[in-house]
């Protein structure tokens, strides 16, 4: 199987400081697991630079500019977690970029799946709010990205990260043919994604698993709600939020997961996407904050992408 590898230089322009869990040294971890010869067939190409407009409609016109006019030459705290400094903006377009690049590939057939290994990642930001280390959102403005051009209506993301994605539910919901999933520990942060929050019809589904849950639980969220669930919905493109934060090892959370569980769900997606649109997936880097198991399980999830 054809996997294209999205990444740029600029990804390490993103500076959050010393101490910051979200750091540059994440994309070097994944980069060099995925160096190993076994993935040498991978598809190698440059994340783009996204145009402003892609940006639309995935954010308000308010939320873009409010970014585009924070200062370059110093650091804003846009919360206390959530960064920007003179490399940020270079960098945040490069991942929409790659995202949408993304996307191209795989419904020109150059390649039947792809992952974009950039940062910072992005399912937390709203369509009017940058929060939990995340600026754009990279998988809606994907999804939207695949509507404009390529003319898709029904399109899923679906999101394995240890937490919630708030932004992507809160831009998805009121689109009856936008279909957001995600398994994450409840209670964490954001706080959001309980089970009542469905969406307009019925397009948002959330599992969320108590601290200290581990495959078991985690593997009878996606087989018995989520995967049926997207079934059911019939997705024409699939987009991965991949957050391997779920890990055992990640300091952040305390789900209990480990490498073998991050390769199951992605095979499960792929028979998904076999199913309903011709493998067409797209899947994104979210979370994973300890160096190590961030790397192996980055290089798990590929490995099955490569259907290795």
């Amino acid at each position: 199987m054809t996997v294209a590898l999205f990444n740029h230089p600029c990804a390490l322009d993103h500076d959050t400081g010393p101490g910051h869990p979200e750091c540059p040294d994440r994309v070097r971890a994944v980069l060099r697991a995925l160096d190993a010869p076994e993935f040498a067939p991978l598809l190698r190409e440059a994340a783009p630079r996204a145009p402003v407009s892609a940006l639309h409609p995935a954010h308000t016109k308010a939320h873009i500019e409010a970014i585009l006019d924070l200062p370059r030459d110093s650091v804003t705290y846009i919360d206390a977690d959530t960064i920007f400094g003179p490399g940020s903006l270079e960098t945040a377009l490069h991942g929409a970029g790659g995202a949408c690049a993304a996307v191209d590939a795989v419904m020109e057939g150059r390649a039947e799946a792809a992952f974009v290994a950039m940062r910072p990642p992005g399912h937390h930001a709203e369509s009017n709010r940058a929060m939990g280390f995340c600026l754009f959102n990279n998988a809606a403005i994907a999804a939207f990205h695949a509507r404009a051009r390529w003319g898709l209506r029904r399109i899923a993301v679906v999101d394995f990260d240890v937490h919630h994605g708030n932004g992507t539910q809160e831009i998805f919901s009121p689109d009856a043919d936008l279909f957001y999933a995600s398994s994450h520990q409840s209670p964490c942060y954001p706080g959001t994604g309980r089970v009542a929050e469905r969406g307009v019809a019925d397009n948002i589904v959330n599992a969320p698993l108590p601290p200290g849950a581990g495959a078991k639980e985690f593997r009878r969220a996606w087989a018995e709600r989520i995967i049926p669930a997207l079934n059911g919905f019939r997705p024409e493109l699939l987009i991965i939020s991949a957050g391997f934060d779920a890990h055992a090892a990640d300091p952040l959370a305390q789900l209990e997961l480990h490498e073998p569980d991050f390769t199951w769900v992605t095979q499960e997606l792929l028979a998904v996407a076999d199913a309903h649109c011709p493998g067409r997936v797209v899947s994104l880097l979210e979370g994973g904050y300890d160096l190590t198991a961030l790397a192996s399980s980055a290089a798990a999830h590929v490995r099955a992408l490569l259907r290795q």
